[in-house]
């Protein structure tokens, strides 16, 4: 059994379309391609998405995460330096927590009896604490506009995505009953 958890249909999504995240690669404007929200005050949108897809038998839990930058769901309305930093921000609190991902489910007991429902509540769980990260993250940061505060968050993701390191690695990963 094959099952896809993702905050957006991939169905939607052309692969193309897709920044897989990356630490030598950061977004530059070139890569924000859809149409500014007439009704957002915001500069910009960074539209990350996260994964997870698995596989399963009586035996073996097998799962892939993903951490991508979709180009045709991001925009930009004001282009800056200090905006694009926020911006990598985003993206970077999104590995952040596919990483925080990838160790909640390598954590997790194997039960092939409630596998299924295991792993969309640990991938749900993740995605409402990701999602509480970018409102606390533009809150604080006042969208980039708290230079000081700004400045703090980016030492605080540099350091957390250090922490995780180790769990940086998600692809292909098996775990055995």
């Amino acid at each position: 059994m094959i099952l896809l958890l993702n905050l957006l249909l991939l169905t939607t999504i052309h692969q193309s379309n897709l920044i897989p995240w990356s630490a030598t690669r950061k977004l530059s404007w070139d890569d924000f391609k859809a149409s500014p929200d007439p009704k957002s005050p915001n500069a910009a949108l960074t539209n990350s998405i996260i994964n997870i897809e698995f596989s399963f038998d009586d035996q073996t839990l097998t799962y892939n995460i993903r951490c991508s930058f979709d180009k045709n769901t991001s925009w930009v309305r004001i282009r800056n330096h200090n905006i694009l930093t926020h911006e990598q921000g985003h993206f970077d609190i999104a590995e952040i927590y596919a990483r925080r991902l990838h160790k909640a489910v390598k954590e997790y007991r194997f039960n092939p009896k409630t596998v299924n429902q295991d792993v969309m509540d640990i991938y749900q769980n993740m995605m409402n604490l990701h999602r509480q990260a970018q409102t606390l993250y533009d809150k604080e940061t006042d969208f980039s506009r708290n230079k000081v505060n700004q400045e703090d968050w980016l030492k605080k993701i540099n350091q957390q995505l250090n922490d995780l390191k180790a769990y940086a690695n998600y692809q292909s990963v098996t775990i055995k009953k």
